[in-house]
């Protein structure tokens, strides 16, 4: 039972909750926190409004959703709000007057998403819709509410149950609960009413409501239809029935509504498909069907290819350009390589703290020709070569243990770009081919130039391979054997044949011209390197800056350890600045913003820039300007005062690994007080509407 889930406490009727969909989700957030569901209002809003940015949760009916989970919520809860003024969420109908805030523990299981599913489904029912409207009171709101996620699911019949697997709707199911209706109907054979079986996947990100919500709106539009037999497989948070092989091999098309990779998707391969975003499915559940019905009957419809490639479409089923498309395979390239910088980075850092800087130059040999039991001295042969080490011991010998595993680790950093962007355009077959092709670029002195072109052409060669029309018997043996041979073999030929040596003519180019800078050209460039880590916070330019500081890392060039630094440092600034804005005039920012104000210090000193999003998001034409000032200036500033920094991560926790560390910080302190003063200036200057409107909802 969820008897707690929704109280009268947290429903709002007719309530005036603002223009804005930030402005609602705050209030009912404050409901929740009022109720003692919820630690802090922004830890619980501020996620909810960063999932709407995303796409925003309005749908059929005037209805919106917003939710989340938040280390915030301590319980399960709903919240409702009947708004006297409806706000836009995005949804076909127009501004939303019926808003449910589902806010679900972080580390919550899985019953109470069962619950919010149900939820989420009720909100297709036109007649729930219709009594959430009518409701005299707040106690009759909780009533509809809770007979909707207390019902239980009706039984099946025996044959039903050693049927079933998803979820299925067709003629079969007429006059039966859809949910509960075999799915044998849609693997037996075609009658002469020409029943076309599609089997469908729906997918959200949070996998909490869209997920349940598109899956109930197909079945339910299949269940009216005599030509349709329909199965679903939901690939949310909670009961998740995955399709049987044999119901795949016998549709007749598939749909693939979805707003993140379908997993599995290897499953499929073959069939005809129709893919768009999740929230497509819940607008245009017919349409979709049609489409899929169309597809089927089609012999040149597009088709699963083998390859188990991400979903090609923006959501409403708009595809991607391809400038986009690479664009987003170079940022999953970086975002998977991270933790091998982070790690490999520390480890070396860690490395020099412990063995001493002079330590890496024998590390090799202090690592394996020693042990615990055969500790090395003050001096000791390499290569042949008698050297002299500052330290000894204990200390020397983990010195170089712990810098040869960062090494390892720092090793295949190309490696992993070049493959992580080969597995974003192709799937699992892209890894292989693209891994090959960075140790290549390794190999041949291309670096990380030469990691994001075997990246790209190992996943653009593995797309096209695994769109070959082949027999069904090879039609296996693609993804796992054919794809990875023959891609790995046409990157390898074309580095070593043909780009090789002018990509790692490019790299070398690169690398002496950063060597040669000094005076002012540095400081140059530590501005530039300072309005990139500050322009998007985290997004593609930053990650830009950040690749650019860290593919040189490796090779301890002075030049790439003082551009590391110039980078963490001016990573670090928008968060603490911002934070330190809100201690200094309150009353400029919004309470979902305060919030944010109180932990992003802590995230600026840690190198997290991610930490400064909320604001941008909210406020970007007074925010981003000013955190760029400041960003320039720290760049600047580290540069002219040639701080190195060893470690790729961990901001002021890392000083040990930083010199001068004095030069370091007054950098950071000097972007800070550039960004605080110009973000309060544009904020006292040029007032914020939102932060207005919620002054004066304070005072009401």
């Amino acid at each position: 039972m969820a008897s707690d889930l929704i109280t009268s406490d947290l429903v709002a009727l007719d309530a005036d909750f603002g223009d804005s969909v930030d402005s609602v989700i705050t209030n009912l957030a404050t409901l929740v926190h009022a109720t003692g569901r919820a630690t802090d209002i922004a830890g619980l809003a501020q996620p909810a409004i960063d999932r709407e940015a995303k796409a925003g949760t309005g749908v059929p009916g005037g209805v919106a959703i917003p939710h989340c989970r938040s280390e915030a919520v301590t319980e399960p809860t709903l919240a409702f709000a009947r708004l006297s003024r409806g706000v836009d969420f995005s949804g076909p109908d127009g501004d939303a007057r019926l808003v449910f805030l589902i806010a679900a523990p972080a580390g919550g299981g899985k019953a109470h998403l069962k619950i919010l599913s149900k939820l989420a489904r009720a909100l297709v029912r036109k007649d729930f819709l219709e009594a959430l409207r009518s409701a005299p009171t707040k106690e009759e709101i909780v009533r509809l509410v809770l007979d909707v996620v207390n019902a239980e699911k009706p039984k099946k019949k025996p044959a039903e149950e050693s049927a079933s697997q998803g979820t299925t709707a067709g003629p079969a199911a007429a006059g039966t609960s859809a949910a509960t209706s075999s799915a044998a109907t849609t693997a037996s054979a075609k009658t002469s009413t020409e029943v076309t079986r599609i089997v469908a996947i729906t997918a959200c990100p949070t996998g909490i409501a869209h997920t349940y919500m598109a899956a109930d709106a197909l079945t339910q539009t299949a269940t009216e239809r005599d030509d349709i037999s329909l199965t679903v497989e939901t690939q949310g948070s909670s009961n998740n029935e995955s399709v049987s092989q044999a119901a795949i091999d016998a549709a007749d098309a598939v749909i693939f509504a979805t707003d993140v990779g379908v997993r599995d998707r290897e499953r499929f391969a073959g069939k005809p498909v129709i893919e768009s975003g999740v929230k497509r499915a819940i607008n245009e559940p017919g349409t979709m069907l049609d489409e899929a019905v169309a597809a089927a009957h089609n012999p040149h419809a597009h088709k699963v290819s083998g390859t188990a490639t991400r979903a090609d479409a923006e959501e409403e089923g708009k595809s991607l350009g391809w400038g986009k498309r690479i664009q987003q395979a170079i940022m999953t390239g970086v975002s998977y390589m991270v933790p091998f910088v982070a790690a490999g980075g520390l480890l070396l850092a860690l490395g020099f703290l412990f063995g001493g800087a002079d330590m890496a130059d024998g590390w090799k040999a202090l690592s394996t020709d020693f042990s615990l039991g055969n500790l090395p001295g003050h001096d000791v042969t390499v290569d042949g070569e008698p050297m002299h080490f500052e330290r000894s011991g204990l200390l020397l010998y983990l010195g170089a243990v712990l810098f040869a595993v960062g090494q390892a680790a720092m090793s295949f950093i190309v490696a992993a770009l070049s493959g992580y962007i080969a597995y974003a355009l192709a799937g699992r077959p892209g890894i292989a081919p693209g891994f090959a092709g960075g140790a290549i670029a390794v190999t041949l002195g291309a670096g990380f130039i030469g990691g994001l072109v075997t990246g790209l052409l190992a996943g653009f060669i593995a797309m096209w391979i695994g769109n070959w029309k082949v027999p069904r018997w090879l039609g296996s043996l693609m993804p796992v054997v054919i794809i990875p041979l023959l891609t790995s073999l046409i990157v390898g030929l074309a580095m070593y044949l043909l780009l090789g040596a002018p990509l790692a003519a490019i790299m070398d180019g690169l690398q002496n011209w950063l060597s040669s800078m000094s005076g002012s050209s540095a400081v140059l460039l530590g501005i530039i390197l300072g309005l990139m880590m500050c322009f998007d916070l985290g997004g593609p330019v930053n990650k830009a800056a950040y690749l650019f500081a860290t593919a040189g890392l490796s090779t301890g060039d002075e030049s790439s350890m003082q551009i590391m630094a110039a980078v963490m440092a001016s990573g670090m600034v928008a968060p603490i600045a911002l934070s330190l804005a809100t201690f200094i005039r309150k009353s400029l920012f919004t309470p979902a913003e305060q919030e944010n104000g109180k932990s992003a210090w802590l995230l600026g000193l840690s190198f997290v820039s991610e930490g400064a999003i909320p604001f941008a998001a909210a406020d970007p034409f007074r925010v981003i300007p000013s955190m760029m000032a400041g960003g320039a200036v720290t760049g600047a500033i580290s540069m002219a005062l040639s701080v190195g920094s060893r470690a790729p991560h961990g901001g002021v926790f890392v000083l040990f690994a930083i010199d001068p560390f004095w030069g370091y910080l007054v950098a950071i302190a000097a972007g800070v007080v550039v960004s605080t003063a110009a973000v309060l200036a544009m904020k006292q200057f040029w007032p914020n509407k939102a932060v207005e409107e919620a002054a004066r909802n304070v005072a009401a």
